[in-house]
């Protein structure tokens, strides 16, 4: 038995029993894989995997029963490298952060540049995607780091702890109707068109939910994941957007008015997302830190334990 043979059931169940995809995640050959996950079963005394010829089309009892004695044997070795790391070179590795567009466009660009100040020799990436695939970059061992608002509490194997909550702004053309209308409210957001978030980003949930339950029937003529894209539409007239009230700069969007909603919808909470029983390096605490002050390396390591209550924002 070894680690490699390991990594092979591992990421054959990953690619859903697709062979071809885990050889070529693996670089290696398909048969390979293949020799390699049955000398293990000829080891274990079972199959892993119930097959049909040379093709995997499910996974066995015993199999389901050792997939987790796998992943965390896998994950300790992983921790086993960090920790030599840390201890080695604390101020040198890599570190993946997985966001979306609005938290690295508007929230981030202060946190990475001081991360970067303090620690140069540290090779930073940024990878972007809808919450769901986020927190799944963060359990597959893709990215270490997850930040978003939508969705990274409801995944098992994370532990999800608030960082900072927000709420939406409205923003139309210079001399829209809406800004001579007073207070705005929902009846009157509603009849006019609106651009806003796709349903798996920026609290879109909140945005919906709010409409719903006055009963009315707001009119969303396109939805994007980027608020850039949603502001470059309203001002070519298509209607009125519904963006992250962070993505409005009265500097930048000079052809843009914004008007607060945050009576109109619920706040939002970004939460920052890492796979428990995970070993961060020391950086990745601090990174996390910096964007969000509250989340300090010694309650994350009492929150992985499951040790008291977390603060609520």
């Amino acid at each position: 038995m070894n680690f490699q043979q390991l990594r092979y059931v591992r990421e054959t169940v990953r690619r859903k029993l697709n062979l071809t995809e885990a050889a070529a995640a693996l670089h290696t050959s398909q048969p390979g894989v293949s020799k390699q996950i049955r000398e293990l079963e000829n080891e274990l005394g079972f199959d892993i995997f119930v097959r049909r010829g040379k093709r995997m089309f499910a996974i066995t009892e015993p199999g389901r029963a050792v997939l987790g004695i796998i992943e965390r044997l896998l994950q300790e070795a992983e921790n086993l490298k960090r920790a030599a790391q840390d201890f080695s070179d604390q101020d040198a590795g890599g570190l993946t952060i997985a966001t979306t567009h609005t938290q690295a466009r508007y929230a981030l660009p202060r946190v990475v540049g001081e991360f970067k100040r303090r620690y140069p020799r540290v090779h930073l990436t940024l990878q972007q995607g809808n919450p769901p695939q986020l927190a799944e970059m963060v359990r597959a061992g893709a990215a270490d780091i997850a930040i978003a608002t939508e969705a990274l509490d409801h995944f098992p194997g994370l532990l999800a702890l608030p960082a900072y909550t927000w709420s939406h702004c409205a923003v139309v053309p210079p001399r829209h109707a809406l800004l001579k209308a007073g207070a705005l409210t929902l009846e009157t957001l509603a009849k006019h068109p609106i651009v806003t978030y796709d349903a798996a980003f920026a609290g879109r949930t909140h945005i919906d939910a709010a409409f719903a339950a006055r009963g009315l029937a707001a009119v969303v003529v396109l939805s994007a994941i980027d608020a850039d894209v949603i502001k470059t539409y309203v001002e070519l007239g298509l209607g009125v957007g519904i963006i992250a009230a962070m993505a409005f700069d009265a500097k930048r969007d000079l052809k843009l008015r914004a008007i607060d909603c945050a009576h109109l919808f619920h706040s939002n909470v970004t939460r920052v997302a890492i796979k428990r029983g995970n070993l961060l390096r020391g950086y990745a605490y601090e990174f996390i830190e910096l964007f969000a002050p509250a989340l300090n390396r010694k309650l994350i390591e009492r929150a992985l334990a499951g040790e008291g209550a977390l603060y609520e924002l």
